[in-house]
């Protein structure tokens, strides 16, 4: 299945546009939503011993491939990048390389998993990726990319959270295996988000409070009042246009949306567990990807049903949580409030108030 940044939902209502400004936006919107209808290597480490000699150690390195698909919509295109080559005079090109080489590090050097399989599996991706295409998308192989309209939406290599978010489908595909239909497909979505921020914060060494918590910054144009594509922190704000409408994210159960589109909603309620894990790492200060980043991967590493739902989830971080830093620790109240903060039940709350 193919898993895309951009909500259909928001693709749809820019297909719907009856306005001369955005008249390539809407044809784009248009064939990007007909397409998404139907669908190792090593590196050396080098350090001195107690004696001052020399230790060479063969570590998980990440193996790039960028193809240019030229605008068409073939895969995977003709290759004008590979690894260990230098940068060309492509931006998107050297986006994607490094956006891929960012997301292995984040795996490799926090959580010591060697490329999104476990097993050194190579990073392909495609970049110019259709007409004016609104979206990018992890297919199951590779990442895939579209310049966007220039309306509405900018190249979608220039947002870091994007290919983080993309590839940690990858991850998922490869441990807890979400179905993509409802609350499940939403934890798949939010998942992704999650580790998609977390690939940003490493590569900028941002803190809890540093960090924007947003996904897919950048991605509109000026013409666009809006932010990003999903605000963690606070879902529901990530844009507030009088051409797209306002962000539909809940942020907690009460305003949780039934619905039969996008898969059951799976992007829309995503950020219910979005905000839950933003509150978990707000509690628990300092870089994210460790002690709350360490929860939710040692949690899609555990056995879990295809189509857990949010408590089932949340009562896997909990624990997870004890597993690696006891039944009584600090992290396992942060976990339990955050969750309780959204409105998802954990078990015994211990009599938390939200």
């Amino acid at each position: 299945m193919v898993h895309g940044i951009v909500p259909p939902y928001l693709l749809a209502r820019i297909a719907e546009l009856d306005d001369e400004r955005f008249a390539a936006a809407a044809r784009a919107a248009r064939r990007s939503l007909r397409y998404d209808e139907p669908r190792r290597a090593a590196r050396l480490n080098f350090s001195l011993d107690a004696s001052n000699n020399l230790v060479v150690e063969l570590a998980d390195g990440p193996n790039r491939t960028i193809s240019d698909a030229e605008n068409i919509e073939t895969l995977p295109g003709t290759v004008v990048r590979e690894e260990g080559d230098e940068p060309i005079s492509d931006t998107a090109v050297d986006e994607a390389y490094d956006g891929l080489g960012a997301t292995f590090a984040l795996y490799s050097e926090v959580y010591e998993r060697d490329s999104i399989d476990g097993s050194g599996l190579p990073l392909n991706a495609t970049v110019h990726y259709g007409d004016d295409y609104d979206n990018a998308f992890w297919d199951g192989d590779r990442m895939v990319f579209g310049d966007g309209d220039g309306e509405i939406f900018r190249r979608f290599t220039s947002s870091l959270t994007v290919i983080g978010h993309e590839l940690a489908h990858g991850v998922t595909q490869y441990t807890a295996g979400f179905e993509y239909q409802g609350q499940s497909g939403a934890l798949n979505e939010s998942v992704s988000d999650v580790f998609g921020s977390l690939v940003e914060q490493y590569a900028l060494d941002q803190s809890v409070t540093e960090a924007s918590w947003l996904i897919g910054a950048g991605l509109f144009t000026d013409e666009v009042e809006g932010t990003a594509l999903r605000s963690m922190k606070a879902p529901g704000t990530a844009y507030d246009d009088d051409v797209l409408g306002t962000d539909p994210q809940p942020g907690h159960m009460s305003d949780y949306v039934e619905t039969d589109d996008d898969n059951g909603g799976v992007h829309i309620n995503s950020g219910i567990p979005n905000r839950a894990f933003y509150l978990v790492a707000e509690a628990l200060g300092g870089n994210a990807w460790k002690r709350a980043g360490q929860i939710w991967f040692d949690t899609i590493t555990l056995e879990l049903a295809a189509d857990t739902t949010f408590e089932q989830f949340a009562e896997a971080t909990v624990r997870a949580a004890g597993t690696r830093y006891g039944e009584s620790s600090t992290e396992v109240g942060a976990v339990r409030a955050g969750w309780h903060t959204v409105g998802v039940k954990v078990g015994n709350d211990g009599g938390l108030t939200a």
